[in-house]
């Protein structure tokens, strides 16, 4: 899927928090730091803010957003579990 970075969308909103969320997790490097580092707790606050804004938007989601969000979602609890094991 490609997505404009140029024009805010709920896609590029869902982007912006995951990618905080696998920096966080240590799974990115920090683009400003150029690191690795993790902040567990940073994780923790950005999937659960994905999980509210899920409920929030519950029936007002295009098919495809909710696919999308519903993917993102899934995938950092698997690695927030991960990352919180190995810590």
């Amino acid at each position: 899927m490609a997505v404009n970075l140029e024009e805010a969308n709920f896609i590029s909103i869902i982007m912006r928090m995951a990618t905080g969320a696998y920096i966080s997790l240590g799974m990115v490097e920090d683009p400003i730091g150029g690191e690795k580092k993790k902040d567990i707790e940073m994780a923790k606050y950005l999937i659960d803010s994905l999980r509210i804004l899920k409920e929030k938007t519950k029936g007002n989601l295009e098919k495809e957003e909710e696919g999308y969000l519903d993917q993102v979602i899934a995938d950092l609890e698997l690695n927030f579990v991960n990352a919180k094991e190995k810590k």
